[in-house]
């Protein structure tokens, strides 16, 4: 019975870190996945288990048999595989008032789906212990037997924490990921029930596997969210997405689904917003002209928007695009045209990648800060650094920021940071966002220069209008400058710390909407 128990522990385990991985899955495609969900998430989890744990000792103690930890057992797995199919109305419900901007019901939702786990978690938890009371034959080797069991438990969930989130999610989605590993717990508690406490015990549980089973075929095609306009949704190992089609525009969504990542139109390319503010970074130069961009970096291609828009405006440069997601660049190859022949797809780190790239680029934009929340190492002065060294002599950089109102730390500390790399940092404000775009030239350079730039281009018939467009919006919110304030660096950058409290203000003001793009 021993090996079984050790067996029965390593799967309860490995489906105790899958689960609590699989539920940042489940919560942050429509919470989001900033470091607050992910602590009210591990936070709980570790509540329910240290429940489990005294629970789980004390149950050992009074009914020392395997029945009862199979049981136990059996429902544990049970109650987490209907968790998801249970949380679904809950989340479509929470989707929709972060449409409407509804923050009590958004936050009433997110305890909910919480909750959710206590019982399936709780019960999991009972199991170690359990097994230890079981284990211990001889009181001298109680050491032993339980170091024995926790190490077990540890190697499962060693393996719980990457099947998930490498293999299961992206191929089959989280709602079957749950399934599949309640799936096979419930087997083992079967199995155990049946070797070591009655058949007739392990029959009247076979119910549980049936239910399971057809709960997830009459819930097979439901989607997750069911958005306005939503044509197409998957999951991939890093994010949640989700296409929708508006008034003749396809809009690319991730997770919370709060920004729109990339958006296209087959019959028009001029769509405002970051998108083409990235394109005039160059043009702080003096006398400075479309024919001088030669080869252009997109950190954060998402869709290809961005490239797109750089297409038309400077010709077929070569232009190399750097996405984590691959499974992105298949949504936009379907979906949003992008399909360029002169765009480079390089699927990866956009930090690492670029350093590792043997070109110089007359324009780097950087778009992967996925709002509300950013990548640490994409925002210190080593990472600046390295888009300094990738630009040619008058190369340019500009960065998409999401703010809000009247909190313009994160700008500052950006700002910051990249004046101790370059020589000059220009800002404007995209106007009907809550998104500010930060310029930053190799070369000194001044806003006269901007000036100047725009009165010669506009007085040409070759240059494209959206080009023309976008810098007048541009020199129409430029911001005089911006405080000084921390220097981030790969050491010590609280980016994070200052988003969360950014939000968190903004939430409890009653706003949610304007961290867009």
């Amino acid at each position: 019975m021993k090996k079984y128990l050790y067996f029965t522990v390593f799967v309860s385990g490995m489906t105790t870190l899958a689960a609590e991985l699989a539920a940042s899955r489940l919560i942050g495609n429509v919470f989001g996945t900033s470091n607050l969900v992910w602590a009210s998430i591990i936070g709980l989890i570790l509540i329910y288990l240290t429940a489990g744990y005294f629970i789980g000792g004390r149950w050992a103690d009074r009914w020392p048999d395997a029945a009862t930890l199979y049981r136990v057992l059996a429902w544990g797995a049970f109650t987490l595989g209907v968790v998801p199919y249970i949380a679904t109305p809950v989340l479509r419900f929470a989707a929709q008032a972060f449409e409407g901007l509804d923050v009590a019901v958004l936050l009433g939702s997110f305890v909910g789906v919480l909750i959710l786990f206590c019982v399936p978690v709780t019960l999991l938890g009972m199991i170690s212990p359990y097994a230890i009371r079981l284990s211990v034959d001889d009181p001298k080797s109680a050491g032993t037997t339980s170091g024995a069991i926790y190490g077990i438990s540890t190697l499962g969930s060693f393996i719980g924490t990457f099947l998930p989130v490498l293999v299961t999610i992206p191929t089959i989605g989280t709602r079957l990921t749950f399934l599949s590993f309640s799936l096979v717990l419930l087997l083992v508690a079967l199995i155990g029930l049946g070797k070591y406490a009655s058949r007739r015990l392990m029959a009247w549980h076979l119910w549980m596997p049936v239910i399971l089973i057809a709960i997830a075929i009459l819930s097979n095609n439901q989607s997750l969210k069911d958005s306005t306009g939503q044509v197409y949704e998957t999951e991939s190992a890093y994010n949640y997405i989700q296409v929708q089609q508006i008034n003749g525009y396809t809009l690319l969504r991730l997770n919370d689904g709060e920004g729109v990542h990339s958006i296209y139109n087959p019959n028009t390319l001029n769509y405002g917003g970051p998108w083409a503010q990235f394109l005039v970074a160059p043009f702080f130069n003096a006398d400075y002209s479309p024919n001088q961009v030669h080869r252009m970096a997109i950190v954060g291609l998402a869709a290809g928007t961005t490239a797109r828009m750089a297409s038309a405006v400077f010709g077929p440069i070569p232009i190399d695009g750097y996405e984590l997601d691959p499974k992105i660049i298949e949504v936009g190859k379907k979906y949003f045209g992008e399909n360029l022949p002169n765009l480079n797809v390089i699927i990866g780190d956009g930090r690492w990648n670029l350093e590792q790239s043997p070109y110089q680029y007359d324009l780097i934009a950087v778009d992967a800060y996925r709002p509300p929340y950013i990548p640490p190492h994409m925002t210190t002065q080593e990472f600046y650094q390295i888009v300094y060294n990738h630009l040619t002599a008058n190369g340019a950089v500009a960065i998409n920021v999401g703010s809000v109102p009247g909190d313009r730390r994160l700008i500052n500390g950006l700002a910051t940071t990249m004046a101790t790399v370059f020589p000059s940092i220009h800002i404007m404000d995209i106007p009907g966002t809550l998104n500010t775009m930060i310029f930053a030239t190799k070369q000194p350079t001044t806003a006269d220069n901007f000036t100047a730039n725009l009165y010669a281009l506009s007085r040409r018939t070759d240059i494209n209008p959206i080009l023309l467009s976008t810098m007048q919006t541009t020199f129409a919110n430029m911001k005089p400058g911006y405080d000084t304030t921390q220097v981030f660096t790969d050491d010590h950058a609280p980016i994070e710390w200052i988003v969360d409290d950014m939000v968190i203000r903004f939430t409890l003001s009653g706003g949610l909407s304007g961290l867009q793009q």
